[in-house]
């Protein structure tokens, strides 16, 4: 097979590593891709959201198979594109991504079909929206963006200044564009939170192992909300008991309540949770792979990658077994100095493979470029350490020795990743 992956982060990078595994494949394209994905994949110059020039390409080189990693071009209906040139494509529909791409479908979604989630309130203006919040009084205050930011269009106010001026940014500054045209304003939730992504071909869903993530951009999760700064897996929380309510409450009516609707859901459905005392809630859905909990999770996935997406577009999810190794999983991020503010890019990047020569270590690249043999920061996030072993304590362990042989200039990480016992 000839398979063609959309995307150019961790993410595409890790995704792509474990469909080279796979010995149905014996050519991998990934657009735009970057530095590291190109030591496995052919890269080509392909923006994530350009579909006609995706939809041209795949049918050039005559792909087998396209799988849709990010948000946007999901959102945007590249699935779709893809599926009327006759090309079979993995990933919701644009009907269906709207799970991701709207937080107000979503609410709305959870609201009709009971499925636990934190009170909310939906306005089209700041000015009604500042009234609300300082009506309510309560804090700290969730505030987000309807639409895709690249996970930063949510605030935690703390108080009604910072609630007025996050409402003001997003609104009427356009901080994340026309994302902010309506904002979703939702009672705050305590307790830890857990990632658990799931397989779905809109009729059966199989969760995968659980995950969690560290928004975070400093340690004792100080600073600015970030794409993620490092995942482990699984869950120190996350048992058989909450898996069973999960799938009983939220994974399987979810699924259904797309299919009722009309907006049949195949492709990887993320649930982001918080366990709270009156039980587990959905915090969001993401209508994709996570990044970086597919750090941690497709490492420890035993079965074939490719096998499952070819069972799922065929809608026969339910006729294959997944299988996971008992094991676990920690990635640590290493990002540019100033991110997720501003930070310089260009400088060269040593010990990478001083890292992966460890044994069960892998560098997964997020935002780096390959020049003349050399790596150089290109991004915010710029690689994924990611260790494998067979307890958490041990995988911290091994990543925090791998990132020890990696460096470049101002490049910090978080120093405390899976090491809280409890995470809030």
């Amino acid at each position: 097979m000839k398979i063609l992956v959309v995307g150019g982060g961790g993410r595409e990078h890790t995704i792509v590593w474990k469909i080279a595994q796979s010995p149905k494949v014996d050519k991998i394209y990934c657009a735009p891709g970057n530095g590291g994905i190109a030591e496995l994949a052919e890269c080509v110059n392909i923006s994530a959201t350009d579909i006609d020039g995706m939809v041209a390409f795949a049918k050039k080189a005559a792909v087998d198979l396209v799988m849709v990693a990010p948000d946007d071009p999901l959102v945007l209906g590249m699935v779709d594109a893809m599926e009327q040139a006759g090309i079979r494509a993995f990933g919701p529909r644009a009907n269906a991504a709207i799970i991701e791409g709207s937080k107000v479908f979503s609410k709305d979604l959870m609201k009709k079909y009971r499925i636990p989630t934190a009170r909310y309130e939906v306005f089209t203006n700041s000015y009604d929206a500042i009234a609300y919040i300082k009506t309510q009084n309560s804090y700290p205050a969730v505030i987000k963006a309807e639409g895709l930011a690249l996970g930063k269009g949510v605030i935690i106010a703390q108080n009604e200044q910072e609630a007025a001026s996050g409402i003001r940014e997003i609104m009427d500054n356009k901080k994340f564009g026309a994302s902010g045209d309506r904002v979703v304003i939702e009672e705050f939730l305590t307790g830890p939170e857990v990632s658990v992504l799931a397989f779905t071909d809109g009729k059966t869903i199989k969760p995968m192992v659980s995950a969690q993530d560290h928004k975070r951009a400093y340690d004792n999760d100080k600073g600015l909300n970030t794409g993620g700064m490092g995942t482990f897996s699984p869950s120190r929380l996350y048992d058989a008991a909450k898996a069973e309510e999960c799938m009983n409450n939220i994974f399987l009516p979810t699924v259904k309540a797309m299919s009722a609707e009309g907006r049949p859901f195949k492709g990887v459905l993320y649930f982001g949770l918080m366990m709270t005392e009156s039980g587990v809630k959905v915090i969001e859905y993401n209508c994709r792979f996570g990044d970086p909990e597919t750090q941690v999770v497709l490492p420890r996935l035993r079965t074939d990658l490719v096998e499952i997406m070819d069972a799922i577009i065929d809608e026969r999810l339910d006729e294959i077994d997944i299988e996971w190794d008992d094991n676990a999983a920690v990635c640590v991020v290493m990002a540019s100095g100033g991110y997720p503010v501003s930070y310089e890019k260009g400088h060269e990047i040593t010990g990478i493979d001083a890292a992966n020569a460890m044994d069960n270590v892998i560098v997964f690249h997020a935002g780096t470029k390959l020049e003349n043999g050399r790596f150089t920061n290109a991004g915010g996030r710029v690689l994924g350490v990611t260790a494998v072993d067979d307890d958490l304590d041990k995988a911290i362990a091994r990543a925090y020795e791998a990132v020890s042989k990696i460096t470049w200039k101002d490049e910090f990480h978080r120093t405390d990743i899976g090491i809280k016992k409890y995470e809030n």
